[in-house]
């Protein structure tokens, strides 16, 4: 999926004035449906009708042209999952986290709308297919043509982000390439659909979490296993994991071998074997590539 437009600043207060502008603060209603209150507050430039989330999302612009993205909850796990990471972004502010600056209920369920960012999301499963991330021209294969230092750098500001959302007592969950929005433009990575993260520590509640099978970590799998920052830094293994490679077999190791030490630490089986918070793995990881 392919987000063009403008970038508008992540602060929250700037973000609630620009709102002031978009008529849908004005219009909004439980009993109108959100193509009416979108035909009223600009014009619809892009729709995202296949998303395997069961959610239905759009970009819009408004009469004064600023652009904004619009994402409505089609289920009643959804719902609550949008509800759940209106806190998180309420707790947790970050230049590379795109926030919820407005949410409202409508006749179709509940709406969140986040600004408009430009960018490419490194993979976009949809109902319809599974995207071949191995083809030139995806982003995922773009992403890892990068110049390492490139690469890096866009993964130090994933790693940094989830220091603060760690901080704020947050466990990263159903965390994959599809929460990553890479501008090739600018060179600026963000932070997209963060709806299962979750206050941690808890228990699983049911056969396991929501995920992709690439960046699980064991205990997710498991009924009643403890989910905490140790489960995070797995995910953040597996996205280094990934993401440094020069393909998507594991098989192209770009980083130093002490980087892929760490990695391998990061993604033990064993939680009680990796480094026990995201800061230690910052940490580790900065240092083994200036070994």
């Amino acid at each position: 999926m392919s987000r063009s437009g403008r970038f508008i600043p992540t602060d929250v207060l700037d973000c609630h004035a620009r709102l002031m502008v978009f008529a849908l603060l004005d219009l909004y209603s439980s009993v109108e449906h959100l193509s009416a209150l979108l035909a009223k507050a600009g014009k619809v430039f892009a729709a995202f009708d296949a998303q395997d989330s069961g959610c239905w999302s759009a970009g819009v612009e408004a009469d004064d042209g600023q652009r904004w993205f619009v994402k409505l909850a089609g289920t009643s796990a959804g719902e609550s999952a949008m509800r759940r990471v209106q806190e998180l972004h309420r707790q947790v502010r970050h230049p590379s986290i795109i926030p919820v600056v407005h949410s409202f209920a409508c006749a179709d369920g509940l709406v969140n709308i986040y600004p408009w960012a430009d960018g490419d999301v490194l993979y976009h499963p949809t109902t319809d297919a599974r995207p071949d991330r191995t083809l030139a021209t995806h982003p995922m294969a773009c992403f890892r043509s990068l110049p390492l230092p490139r690469v890096e750098t866009a993964l130090d500001t994933v790693l940094d982000a989830h220091q603060a959302i760690c901080a704020a007592g947050w466990v990263a969950v159903d965390f994959y390439d599809g929460c990553l929005l890479y501008d090739f433009g600018t060179h600026v990575m963000r932070l997209i659909d963060l709806d299962e993260y979750r206050p941690g520590p808890f228990t699983v509640p049911g056969d396991r979490l929501p995920g992709s099978s690439r960046y699980l970590a064991p205990e997710e799998r498991r009924h009643g296993a403890l989910v905490d920052e140790r489960t995070t830094v797995h995910a953040l293994g597996r996205m280094l994991r990934l993401l440094m490679d020069g393909g998507d077999m594991e098989a192209d190791w770009r980083g130093t071998p002490a980087q892929l030490a760490v990695v391998t630490r990061a993604t033990d089986p064993d939680p009680s074997r990796r480094q026990p918070t995201v800061s230690a793995l910052r940490e580790t990881w900065h240092g083994a590539g200036r070994a």
